[in-house]
């Protein structure tokens, strides 16, 4: 750890690192003039200030006008890391309209001065005084892994290391002797957590302003989830909308099946959508077996088993890079991370022994962890299954770990070709006289056109546990990476569609999670369809495999699911054979979804929209058949 700039050394102003360093001279000046400014070039320093200096229990507070203390976040000090809670149920997890841009360039998204009535940079001003007041600590990262060559700073209070923590972890810590002699960061963050209550009545709020070259990001708010995750997303995003490349929301994993055929999935999808399960491996039951569901109305169980499962090589948890210079003459997508640790929500291990693989890896972890909505106790274990409780008998759904990659085994460190690119939704429950768009199979082979359809609707679906606001069924934006992206929708459904023509010998599926029908199912489609489709390897569906959807937006169905000499029921292939749900409750499922679609696609048709974009989605807006899309786009099968 390295102070300077101590307020008693003002004079030596001119000597601080910074001064050559490519940020702007209002920011200059605020590490000047702060009390105390330190460079952390450790992840142990850093630890050590998220606990007050190694206390067992420390709060992070500040003074707030008009409410004097206010305690932000609580940290313990466990075996195994440290575990940090919140006060208030609201910061548990990310509000999605948090984002705000606060520049006068080209945006879809709300401006600041448009909600607040007033200029940013006044107000940026005004947080630029205030940091000027603390002891600051400067962080210097990674911004989208090694192979960008992009680096960005943080810029914080000292006690506020856990935030600080979570960022060097997800974009990796540079040490500052580490830099160029050029050094110009490509995002700078701020972090000013007593703005929310000061300024905007508690809300977590996350104002992007885009300058020449530098994404200033300003956090008013201590969650990481909006900043130091998916704030660096949206500046990605913003450089990949200017270079015309994408950070996909996606996870990646290598299939490997027992007779070591590889099989690569890209996973994409709302928050909930089965991102971080695609890495896992199926949760076995006591015998086993795979429960593959449990019918809501009968109690009726199916169990598979599933004697030997495939292997696991994870490549990507939440940000799959897709830069220019990874393509290759496959015909395919070509991936690699673009982060340095993942943030993995906890919510499904509701109990010990539900995933032995990644409890393992937190309870005995090489490294201190850092846990955030989990009961952890000062000098005890953290249990990633005792999640805090947001009520009495309401466990928090957004409980979290920050787990560094390098702590996964079998993690794969280099661009990966996409056999398979699949899309994720949680689906409710259907019945025939409580109708919903729970009209899933167990997976659905999609065209071309219609992947690309999925990805601008990219439903946010039932009970979403990540967010603060999941009522009915609302779209997550285009590429389900719209909350984090800055810029223009049209534009990025632009970028997606040339992505997906270019690619043609990726596959697209669809997986639903949570419910197939009547059928509640956990994440077990997915897991068992990667099962499938990895021991099929290589080889294409024919058509006499192959069954059309009775919705056309579901594209095909299988006509059978065969896993390890079990066929899997023909009710959760196609839902409207479920006595539960039937026709009619399909029928009404369907429409639901369709007038869904309808609503979140007339916004793209715009001049600005590839004419091709536009066909595809004048013949949703039409009904068109399955056929119609496959001629706008070839499917591979």
């Amino acid at each position: 750890m390295k102070v300077i700039c101590e307020i008693e050394s003002k004079d030596s102003k001119a000597s601080c690192e910074w001064s050559e360093w490519g940020i702007p001279d209002r920011v200059k000046e605020v590490l000047n003039n702060a009390p105390s400014t330190t460079l952390v070039e450790s992840r142990e320093e850093i630890l050590s200030m998220a606990t007050g200096g190694g206390r067992d229990f420390f709060e992070v507070s500040y003074d707030v006008e008009g409410k004097g203390r206010v305690v932000e976040a609580t940290v313990a000090k466990c075996k195994n890391g440290v575990s940090i809670n919140y006060p208030e149920t609201y910061m548990r997890r990310r509000d999605p309209e948090s984002m705000v841009i606060g520049d006068a360039q080209h945006t879809d998204k709300k401006r600041f001065e448009e909600i607040y009535f007033e200029d940013f940079d006044r107000f940026k001003q005004e947080t630029f005084k205030w940091l000027e007041s603390q002891r600051l600590v400067v962080l210097a990262h990674r911004v989208g892994g090694v192979e960008t060559g992009f680096f960005g700073l943080l810029i914080a209070p000292d006690n506020a290391g856990f935030f600080i923590g979570g960022l060097a972890d997800l974009q990796d810590l540079i040490s500052f002797k580490d830099l160029p002699d050029d050094f110009k960061p490509k995002s700078v963050i701020y972090l000013a957590p007593p703005f929310r209550h000061t300024h905007f009545r508690g809300k977590q709020i996350v104002v992007h302003d885009r300058g020449n070259g530098l994404h200033e990001i300003f956090s008013y708010n201590l969650y990481p989830g909006p900043s130091a995750k998916k704030g660096i997303y949206g500046a990605l995003l913003n450089i990949g909308e200017q270079e015309d490349w994408l950070t996909l929301h996606a996870s990646t994993v290598q299939v490997i099946t027992p007779y070591e055929n590889v099989t690569t999935i890209l996973h994409e999808g709302a928050s909930g959508g089965g991102k971080s399960e695609m890495l896992e491996y199926p949760h076995r039951q006591a015998d086993g077996r795979l429960l593959l569901g449990v019918n809501q109305v009968t109690g009726e169980k199916i169990k598979v088993g599933l004697r030997q499962g495939c292997t696991l090589n994870p490549v990507t948890d939440d940000m799959a890079l897709a830069l220019p210079r990874f393509q290759n003459n496959s015909g395919k997508l070509v991936v690699f991370d673009a982060e340095n640790a993942w943030f993995l929500r906890l919510n499904h291990i509701a109990k010990y022994n539900t995933d032995p693989y990644l409890e393992n890896l937190c309870i005995h972890a090489e490294m201190p962890l850092i846990f955030l909505n989990l009961e952890g106790v000062s000098g005890s274990t953290c249990l990633i299954w005792e999640h805090t409780y947001d009520e009495p008998g309401t466990p928090c759904p957004n409980p979290r770990v920050i787990l560094p990659r390098k702590l996964v085994p079998n993690v794969v460190d280099e661009p990966v070709t996409v056999d398979y690119r699949t899309f994720g939704i949680r689906a409710p429950l259907c019945l025939k006289d409580k109708p919903t768009y729970g009209i899933f199979g167990v997976f659905h082979i999609l065209p071309p056109a219609l992947a690309w359809l999925w990805r601008l609707v990219a439903p946010r679906g039932d009970a979403n546990p990540s967010i603060t606001d999941t009522k009915g069924l609302t779209s997550e934006g285009v590429g389900s990476f719209w909350p984090f992206a800055t810029g223009s929708e049209v534009q990025y459904a632009n970028l997606l569609l040339n992505q997906i023509r270019d690619k043609p010998n990726t596959r697209y599926l669809l997986f639903p999670n949570q419910h197939v029908g009547a059928w509640e199912v956990s994440f077990m489609p997915q897991w068992i369809s990667r099962e499938y489709i990895s021991r099929r390897g290589a080889a294409k569906f024919r058509e006499n495999q192959l069954k059309l959807a009775r919705c056309p937006l579901l594209g095909y169905t299988p006509t059978a699911i065969e896993v390890e000499g079990k066929d899997i029921p023909d009710g959760l292939i196609r839902v409207e054979k479920q006595s539960e749900v039937g026709v009619e409750g399909y029928d009404a499922g369907a429409l639901i979804l369709r007038e869904f679609f309808k609503q979140e696609l007339s916004k793209f048709l715009v001049p600005d929209l590839d004419p091709l974009g536009e066909k595809i989605i004048r013949c949703c807006l039409e009904e068109g058949d399955v056929s119609e899309y496959e001629k706008l786009l070839p499917m591979t099968l």
